[in-house]
């Protein structure tokens, strides 16, 4: 994605089911399970750089000494920062005790984050503020371990203020916080449950009677005191998780390669977590799944498999490869089959496979022109050979140089700077004949193609310049979980209110304010999203075009023209993840409509902040 964004977080989690004393013997180390929690989250750093944090919970320790522990560190460096200080910890016991590392048991009792039970975490800060407070995990502490609750997850919830006014009894926890919200609902109904039942907790009933009214995409994980803990999923599917165990261990984490890698087990050994369900482990290690939350429609994100997760998983490779083969047509039919003078790239990393697939449907078309005239109009060998010699061509146009930092603070001197965030690659273009096709993963805002990368690849001089989205337009904001939450920042969104203008239909504007603004005055904000009306006067191709205009900067002389994936292509490339609210406006929970519509409100009235 060539517009930065903030998004997904990661999650990791580790249950061990053996004694310390077992890995040492087995693996030489009693470190296997956070050498394995480092894996799992170094292995899913792509998910979260403002922060990072951990917990751990020991079991079976004797009365009066602590059996939960956190740390938690914010800003660059964050995950080698904390197992910096793990191993600062470690060598500081071993000056102590040199032969600490051959008594497992010694070495839990005297390392805080020598535990059973592990939980890491990974955090883009979407919701609340990026300091260290707000990191994850987030504990709920008491004297007594049954009612000690630490938690971290991947997600968004839209209705936090409403969790608060539920609660029961008071709280400290900020409300800025979704995961405030949802650890002093969990927490509440844990201490009730103790209170009733405290020789043994029915986790799948607490989560049950706590989660019913959550609403968003999220998968969450909690350890309690005591040695109970668990990995939830929302019950469209939004966010994704997946787990593997065995005799030894439970593992769950936010990206399947990442387990896979970690502890080298095969695609078919890693499943998903269910939609509304968790995972559960008892503080005896009995390991289930339970079906928490009443069955929904499955709506996991489509933007996991477009851009988010890493394209290792196999699933996820032939997706994007199939995203970019269904744009192949339709660049053919735009460069009127003009192969030979036209080259082909991509912009940026994230969209190199979807780059493949593209060159690969191109190709399909390239070798049935060569068997044709092979077949019909070859004049002997010669004719033969250069017919076969021929390629779709490609090369490495666009090259995204190291992060450069804006010093200058003046805004003619900053856009100066974003002008070169990449580098383009010389003598590669006939000038003033060829036609450059780059392709991105989606386009968001828009800013890096206007301000950036479609002035230098002018440079190069082409006649046309051909931008392509792996992704469709997207039109609405999300709430569950990637920070797209400002309407006025989308460029299909600016599209449509310039077309509006342009048709002398901006009453529809007005009107779609009036009916969100007599929604709020009903309670009725979230039953409809009335957005949808600013999109309807036009066809996807108009909006196309009039992004095309917006993003052209005036002093280009190529043609610059942008071609987007269809809604049709995306659920053909990405059966299992139909959730495309940002794209349609069809969100899964009320809150979504909520959203939309609050966003619409902000942008006609100026207002800056998300929508939820």
């Amino acid at each position: 994605m060539s517009d930065a964004i903030q998004h997904e977080c990661g999650l990791a989690y580790i249950r061990l089911l053996k004694p310390l004393s077992y890995y040492q013997k087995k693996y030489g180390t009693a470190f296997y399970g956070l050498n394995k929690l480092y894996l799992l989250m170094e292995k899913q750093h792509n998910r979260g750089q403002d922060g990072a944090g951990i917990a751990a919970v020991k079991l079976n320790v004797e009365p009066g000494n602590p059996s939960s522990y956190r740390m938690r560190v914010s800003g660059a460096q964050a995950i080698a920062k904390i197992f910096q200080n793990i191993q600062q910890e470690v060598s500081e016991l071993e000056n102590l005790y040199p032969d600490i590392k051959a008594h497992p048991g010694l070495m839990k009792g005297y390392l805080n984050c020598m535990g059973e039970v592990l939980l890491g975490h990974l955090r883009y800060g979407t919701q609340g503020k990026n300091d260290v407070e707000f990191c994850h995990p987030f504990v709920k502490a008491h004297i007594n371990p049954t009612r000690t609750l630490t938690m971290a997850g991947n997600f968004n919830l839209v209705n936090t203020e409403e969790l608060f006014n539920n609660l029961k009894t008071t709280t400290s926890t900020s409300k800025e916080s979704d995961l405030g919200a949802m650890i002093e609902t969990i927490h509440e109904a844990l201490c009730k449950a103790d209170e009733h039942n405290p020789d043994q907790l029915n986790l799948e009933h607490i989560l049950k009677t706590a989660t019913i009214n959550f609403d968003g995409g999220f998968v969450c994980s909690g350890l309690v005191g005591n040695g109970d803990s668990f990995v939830l999923r929302d019950a469209h599917g939004i966010r994704p998780a997946y787990y593997f165990c065995n005799d030894e261990i439970v593992v769950a984490a936010s990206e399947r390669p990442a387990i896979m890698t970690s502890f080298h087990v095969a695609l078919e050994d890693v499943k998903e977590l269910q939609p509304g369900h968790a995972l559960i482990v008892s503080a005896e290690g009995k390991v289930k799944e339970a079906n928490i939350l009443p069955d929904q429609e499955k709506k996991a994100c489509s933007f996991e498999r477009i851009y988010f997760s890493r394209g290792s998983d196999a699933a996820i490779y032939k997706e994007r490869m199939q995203l970019g083969k269904n744009l192949a047509a339709n660049v053919l039919e735009a460069i009127d089959n003009d192969l030979k003078n036209t080259i082909v790239s991509f912009i940026p990393n994230t969209a190199e496979i979807a780059f493949y697939g593209l060159i690969k449907g191109l190709e399909d078309y390239l070798n049935a022109i060569k068997l044709d005239r092979i077949l019909n109009r070859a004049q002997g060998p010669d004719d033969i050979k250069e017919i076969i010699e021929r390629r779709v061509r490609i090369e490495k146009i666009a090259i995204k140089d190291v992060k450069m930092r804006t010093f200058i603070t003046e805004d003619a001197s900053r856009n100066e700077m974003v002008q070169h965030v990449y580098d383009i690659t010389y003598g590669t273009v006939n000038k003033g004949t060829d036609t450059l096709v780059v392709i991105d993963d989606s386009i968001v805002r828009g800013t890096t193609l206007k301000e950036s990368i479609i002035k230098m690849l002018d440079r190069l001089g082409p006649k046309r310049i051909i931008v392509v989205s792996s992704a469709p337009q997207i039109r609405y904001p999300d709430c569950y979980g990637i920070d797209m939450s400002k309407m006025g920042d989308f460029i299909a969104f600016q599209a449509a209110i310039a077309l509006l203008k342009e048709t002398n239909q901006e009453h529809i504007l007005n009107k779609t304010y009036e009916l969100c603004k007599a929604a709020i005055a009903s309670q009725s904000l979230a039953q409809e999203n009335y957005v949808k009306a600013i999109y309807e006067p036009f066809t996807a191709i108009e909006i196309s075009a009039k992004i095309a205009a917006l993003l052209t900067p005036t002093d280009v002389s190529a043609q610059v023209d942008i071609i987007y994936q269809t809604l049709e292509g995306l659920h053909h490339a990405c059966p299992e993840n139909k959730g495309d609210w940002y794209f349609t406006g069809n969100y899964p929970t009320p809150g979504g409509n909520r959203v939309a519509n609050k966003a619409f409100i902000n942008y006609m009235e100026q207002k800056v902040g998300r929508g939820y």
